[in-house]
């Protein structure tokens, strides 16, 4: 089984017990030792997964959230159009990301959840001593957005597609920047 395959199929596993799984029975279904699950699991944790390490195994915190990343693409004067449409929509913006060809990735956490928190991001940067990440590429980045559920999550692509705000991956970039589900 190939690591995102291993991947979905752990989630999976998770979302359906409500009990703790431990890495033992994980690692028999998944086919791989249970070091692999321990390094699979911390990656998993690492792309917005909430799971818990308990005593008796590993538990899906929230196993309806969904967490997706989305490339995206505007001018600076729609960062607070964009972000407002997104926490309206009951969405979190965990971070925001470029992916430079020389530099490699570039990460800054955001954690907006409400209209508040996206008026103090934008106050910060109309403040003038900081500029937005994404000016670095020409107006593309990314968003790390975590959803209650996937029908919210699907209400999120569709409206960063209406709005012309979802971009294309370019050919440098990792394909595996969606694979956040």
């Amino acid at each position: 089984m190939k690591i995102k395959e291993r991947h979905k199929a752990l989630i999976d596993i998770l979302k359906r017990s409500k009990q703790p799984v431990p890495g033992s029975s994980l690692a028999k279904e998944t086919g791989v030792s249970r070091q692999i699950i321990i390094k699979d699991i911390e990656r998993l944790k690492g792309s917005g997964y909430k799971i818990l390490s308990t005593p008796k195994g590993y538990l899906l915190d929230n196993p309806n959230e969904v967490t997706k990343v989305f490339k995206v693409y505007h001018i600076p004067d729609d960062i607070e159009k964009e972000l407002n449409m997104l926490v309206d929509l009951g969405a979190e913006v965990k971070d925001v990301f470029i992916y430079h060809h020389l530099y490699n990735e570039v990460h800054a956490p955001l954690n907006i959840h409400t209209r508040k928190d996206v008026a103090d991001f934008c106050e910060q940067l109309k403040s003038g001593r900081s500029e937005p990440l994404s000016n670095i590429t020409g107006g593309y980045h990314y968003h790390t957005i975590v959803t209650k559920d996937a029908a919210t999550m699907e209400l999120v692509e569709k409206a960063l597609k209406d709005n012309g705000f979802l971009a294309k991956l370019r050919e440098y970039e990792p394909g595996s920047l969606y694979d956040s589900e």
